[in-house]
């Protein structure tokens, strides 16, 4: 692993991260708001991290799905309330607030798809 920039992942980070603001923003409830920003911020994630390091996609997948779980078991022990956090609106939109376990979910389906396209990727540059 090495630190090397990517324009493409820093272009797919921006571009993410302009649909996250819009759905914040715009969207205040429903699948969009609860499941689908779940499903493309740990995309983001992965996509900044690639921004920066050139490694194994696999690991670098990995680490950002369980620093995705590790902020929202978080949530369990209320570390917003432990931090005097509890009325910040960034906190709470960074760590979230309440437990969900369908955020679980949403974060391992979009680990799943970065690990297929990146396998996609990958086997198009060695065929």
């Amino acid at each position: 692993m090495k630190l090397q920039f990517n324009k493409t992942y820093i272009v797919l980070t921006i571009l993410l991260f302009i649909t996250e603001v819009l759905i914040a923003i715009f969207v205040k409830t429903g699948f969009i708001r609860h499941t689908f920003g779940d499903y493309l911020v740990v995309i983001l994630m992965y996509c900044f991290f690639k921004s920066f390091i050139k490694g194994n996609p696999f690991y670098i997948a990995l680490s950002v799905l369980i620093f995705s779980f590790a902020v929202e078991l978080s949530q369990l022990a209320n570390v917003l309330k432990l931090l005097n956090l509890e009325n910040s609106y960034i906190a709470k939109l960074i760590l979230g607030s309440t437990f969900q376990f369908s955020d679980l979910v949403a974060y391992t389906l979009g680990i799943v798809t970065v690990i297929i396209v990146e396998l996609k990727l990958i086997k198009s540059c060695i065929l």
